[in-house]
């Protein structure tokens, strides 16, 4: 698993609450847009408090699993075919005392837990399911008690294709709850208390493509701190995406994490994240890191980066830390998608801290020692070896040796923000779009103001028809230029046409 350092510098029923506008019947740019209220979202996504249950018989023709016996489950699954379903009774199943003691699942195979039927690993084994089989269901079952090492995961340790997880409660783990494979489903689950993620969609050879999660409770991941144990990791949140082609994220309660709600890191494409409620987690809502083509649309979020943000904020930092993060991501017509943009559209962000950044850090491309994606080019470039002197001076490579943000449209959302419930009296206002001076290495074809100047003027990235409430500042080209409304929306920046600005907290 690859070390990623911060680059600073039922889903039915939540789909449901669409019809709940959170907004002003005055005319304004950002009217249409319409999210879940915070009481009836909360309600709705209880999954955690209220999950469904099991079967309490054993469907015809499945395998009974008795928690009496020591790795009944592990042992009947060893010895059944393919295709078979278990039935794990109610109580608490448990694996062989050696740590490497797991469940291997042979193809199609499908487990059912009745009611209060719990896979516990008795902080002794690491794994609960592994193994390679394809188009393995497990659905109303506990797992919890495993204790994967960092970057690893409990349930489809070895990211097999074709998983369907759901109505499953993962919780208090170490490591990552689950592991994702292509065209696996996650839904209606709650991913709780795990000590790194909820969810690592990591394929260690190939892509995850095809990836649905769906009305998840995502919830107090990351026990384990590892922020902390290790700084500047960038390997913590709810959820993480590594290099998933084709995701579509809806529905879910992302709520009360240590670090980002949501975080897709390294080529990442195609993702719609959409009709979710990203409340209270510490760090950003979401984070969008060198990585492509992106919707997200009609997401409720709240209250979010209150702990990273003043955290940055009170050591004097003057970056503009933000609730949606894009760090090198952007729209690319090459690469195929759904979409050749990023959208950001009919949002609501209320009291958060800040509010959108779209960032590009210059020093940052395939070869250079500030690539902390290391071994990792562009998906226009998979070769990293090409992007060397001197070739990496000229077309085509000194445009496809680098991770844009470019084709950035965000529009018809509502931010709204009032310092008192945030806590705050400067730095937790801002809407930016910057770069940092080009400096390193020595032999870099993108040093000075090159960059700043392509993501601030020349990479089509545009705010407009958008509603701010509150005392909100903009950033352009450097984090030194912090501009009013009116500056902003001037030349040479000419933002947010057509949208409007209301001074007054609140909302």
């Amino acid at each position: 698993m690859r070390i990623k350092w911060r680059n600073r510098a039922s889903p039915v029923a939540v789909l449901a609450l669409l019809s709940t506008g959170c907004v002003s019947t005055q005319s304004d740019p950002a009217e249409s847009t319409v999210a879940p209220s915070t009481s009836v979202a909360r309600s709705m996504a209880r999954v955690c408090a209220n999950p469904v249950a099991g079967p309490a018989k054993a469907p015809a023709g499945a395998v009974t699993v008795d928690p009496a016996v020591v790795d009944d489950l592990a042992a009947k699954t060893r010895n059944s075919p393919p295709n078979t379903t278990f039935w794990l009774r109610p109580g608490k199943h448990t694996l062989d005392p050696d740590r490497y003691s797991q469940i291997i699942p042979k193809k199609g195979n499908r487990y059912l837990g009745a009611p209060g039927a719990v896979l516990d690993g008795r902080k002794t084994n690491q794994y609960a399911f592994g193994g390679p089989a394809h188009n393995v269901t497990i659905r109303h079952l506990t797992v919890q008690g495993f204790v994967a090492p960092q970057n690893e995961g409990v349930v489809n340790h070895d990211s097999a294709d074709g998983w369907v997880i759901e109505h499953s409660t993962i919780q208090h783990n170490s490591g990552a709850g689950l592991m994702a494979g292509a065209r696996q489903q996650v839904r209606a689950n709650c991913l709780r208390g795990n000590g790194q993620y909820g969810m690592n969609a990591y394929k260690a050879t190939g892509r995850v493509s095809g990836l649905v999660v769906e009305g998840n409770e995502i919830t107090a991941n990351n026990t384990d701190d590892w922020e902390r144990r290790r700084p500047g990791c960038g390997c913590t949140g709810g959820v993480k995406f590594w290099a998933v082609n084709g995701a579509d994220v809806r529905g879910n309660w992302v709520h009360d994490n240590r670090g980002a709600g949501l975080w897709a890191d390294t080529n990442n494409n195609d993702f719609r994240i959409e009709e979710n409620v990203l409340d209270d987690n510490d760090g950003a809502a979401l984070i969008y890191e060198i990585s492509y083509n992106a919707v997200i649309r009609k997401n409720t979020i709240r209250r979010n980066n209150w702990v990273e943000g003043r955290r940055y904020a009170d050591r004097g930092d003057s970056f503009p830390f933000a609730t949606i993060y894009l760090s090198e991501a952007g729209g690319e017509p090459r690469v195929r998608a759904r979409t050749d943009k990023i959208e950001i559209y009919r949002n609501v962000l209320e009291n958060n801290w800040s509010g959108i950044t779209l960032w590009e850090n210059a020093d940052r491309f395939c070869n250079s020692p500030a690539n902390t994606s290391s071994g990792d080019c562009t998906l226009l470039v998979p070769d990293t070896r090409r992007c060397a002197r001197p070739a990496i001076a000229t077309p085509p490579l000194h445009a496809d040796c680098r991770w844009k943000t470019q084709r950035v449209e965000i529009h018809h959302n509502r931010f709204v923000l009032d310092p008192a419930v945030v806590g705050c009296t400067v730095k937790c206002d801002r809407m930016a779009v910057l770069a940092n001076y080009g400096t390193y290495p020595d032999w870099s074809p993108y040093q000075g103001e090159q960059v700043a100047e392509a993501i601030t003027h020349r990479q089509h990235n545009r705010w407009h028809d958008n509603a701010y409430i509150g005392p909100w500042q903009f950033v352009a080209h450097d984090p030194s230029r912090v501009l009013d409304f009116g500056q902003w929306q001037g030349a040479p920046y000419q933002q947010d046409t057509g949208s409007t600005l209301d001074p007054r907290a609140g909302g």
